[in-house]
């Protein structure tokens, strides 16, 4: 019989590209990734991967599984979901801790699709940032899960006790005042942004300090018009001409029209979402609403970038 836990596995492999990559947005190590590959070749009795000393490269036929794994798992949650809602007979309550880009941007078109009632959730939200909402669910347990952003590795710590659930990347966008006469979509350097003024994070926070990292990586030294993280505070300082910004997709489907997005190949810098839960409180319902709020952030992204001269 096939392990569904091994297809959600097949399924990241595919999408990152290989076991490593996938050992880390799941948790596991990559030794638990490749024996849970190996485990469904025998369970299917096909070869999934051609695999040599460093590489474990994706057959046809495992990318035609993973085509299908998704459907089945996503129909196997809702059975489960409508299982556990008929049972109780009520809507199951959670409490949410959410981050505010995420719930201005993804978390109401999930709640306005055709599906939502039949998911059989209450949500009681608490919007705040990830070290608050990390702290709901440490301290009195007045949270079942916590929605939170990471940019790197470092700046943000959790209990043992809880799963963790990676539901998407929100890549940053170097954004411009429209009226400084770049065009839309732009490819420069960053040794051409240096002499701009910018718009920063306050020193020391955790994303800060990865910024400053990449930005220093690259040469970029920038000259600092304002401090501020909020992205929507920063997007309109951006569009009056007060200086360039760092922005997250999600923060940018409400961008201003007096704002342009660049392609800078140097910069690439994406916040991982995750789901932080307390494992005791999960079930087949909040499972589904977070694959489908995956879904949603699959979907919500602004144009693609494209190469042009300045």
């Amino acid at each position: 019989m096939v392990n569904p836990i091994h297809l959600k596995t097949l399924l990241e492999v595919i999408r990152v590209g290989s076991f490593a990559a996938a050992a880390l947005r799941l948790g596991y190590t990559a030794s638990a990734v490749s024996q849970q590959m190996s485990a469904l070749e025998r369970a299917t009795g096909t070869r999934l991967f051609e695999r040599s000393a460093r590489t474990a490269v994706p057959t046809e036929a495992a990318v035609v599984m993973a085509r299908h794994a998704a459907k089945v798992l996503t129909d196997m949650e809702a059975l489960m979901a409508a299982s556990a809602r008929a049972e109780a007979g009520t809507s199951h309550e959670l409490r949410l801790g959410i981050f505010p880009s995420l719930a201005t941007f993804a978390l109401p078109r999930l709640i306005r699709s055709p599906g939502w009632q039949d998911l059989g959730i209450n949500l009681k939200i608490h919007v705040a940032e990830p070290g608050q909402t990390i702290q709901g669910l440490r301290t009195g347990g007045e949270l079942d899960v916590a929605l939170i952003y990471q940019v790197g590795q470092g700046g943000l710590a959790w209990p043992s006790t809880m799963s963790r659930q990676w539901l998407g990347d929100d890549d940053f966008r170097v954004v411009l005042p429209r009226a400084w006469g770049i065009r839309e979509g732009s490819q420069v350097s960053a040794e051409q942004l240096s002499d701009m003024p910018w718009i920063m994070h306050h020193p020391g926070t955790p994303d800060a300090l990865v910024i400053e990292r990449l930005f220093a990586s690259c040469n970029l030294h920038p000259r600092v018009a304002a401090y501020c993280d909020d992205f929507n505070a920063s997007l309109e300082m951006a569009a009056a001409g007060l200086g360039a910004a760092l922005v997250p997709e999600l923060a940018m489907l409400n961008r201003h029209d007096d704002v342009v997005v660049l392609d800078v190949p140097e910069i690439r810098l994406a916040r991982s979402i995750f789901a932080l839960l307390i494992n005791e409180r999960e079930n087949p319902q909040v499972r589904l609403f977070l694959h489908q709020l995956a879904e949603v952030l699959r979907t919500q992204s602004i144009a693609p970038r494209t190469a042009a001269g300045l």
